[in-house]
Parts: structure tokens; C-alpha cells; sequence
């Protein structure tokens, strides 16, 4: 999917993906794709500035841990967090509910 139709909903999938647990970012980018069978296939590049708004907002917090050797930072949910996805998917579902509406199979009343 072109990153352009994600750019308005990259911090809700982001803030999805830390609620099951803490994750670097390279694992966030691989549940992304592998969870959206593949839709979702971000560039590291358009995953990190996000990671960066976010971690200065107080939505999330990371921690640097060592894996295999290698220093990764990985992030985790904060309480804002969690409150700020409780939040977005209230609007997610209020707008989609009113996409499907115009766009869904109920045929146009004729004029």
C-alpha cells in the first residue's frame, strides 16, 4: 500500500503494534507487513521520524537493550499512549463506519 494512504494513520498502526508488546524498529516495520499480509511495507526511512514524534510527545518510551551482540533501541506504550490508541480507534471506527457508508454496497436512492 502507498505510503501516502498510511501517512495519517502510521501513529495508530505504530501505537497497535507496541500495545501487544515492546518492539525495536525493524520488528514493528516486519509485524506491520506480515500482520496486513503484506499491504503494509514500510521503508525504514518513513518508520523512524514517526518513532522519533512520538517518543517526544510522552506516547512512547525507549530503552536501549543489546540483542545478538547489536544495540537496538526498542519501545514501549506509555500510559499516554495507551489513552492516545484508546482514542484513535474511537475516530478510526466513527470515520470508517462513515466511509463504508458512502462507499459501501447500499445503492444510491434515485432522484
Amino acid at each position: 500500500m502507498k505510503g501516502n494512504v498510511l501517512k495519517g494513520h502510521l501513529e495508530m498502526l505504530v501505537l497497535s503494534v507496541l500495545a501487544r508488546q515492546p518492539r525495536h524498529g525493524y520488528a514493528i516495520i516486519e509485524d506491520l507487513r506480515v500482520w496486513s499480509d503484506d499491504a503494509f511495507e514500510l521503508p525504514e526511512g518513513t518508520l523512524y521520524p514517526v518513532l522519533h514524534r512520538l517518543e517526544k510527545s510522552g506516547l512512547i518510551s525507549g530503552s536501549w537493550d543489546d540483542v545478538d551482540g547489536r544495540r537496538r533501541k526498542s519501545y514501549a506504550l506509555t500510559d499516554g499512549g495507551h489513552a492516545a490508541l484508546d482514542e484513535q480507534r474511537r475516530s478510526w471506527h466513527e470515520f470508517s463506519v462513515a466511509v463504508e457508508s458512502v462507499i459501501g454496497g447500499v445503492p444510491w436512492p434515485s432522484r
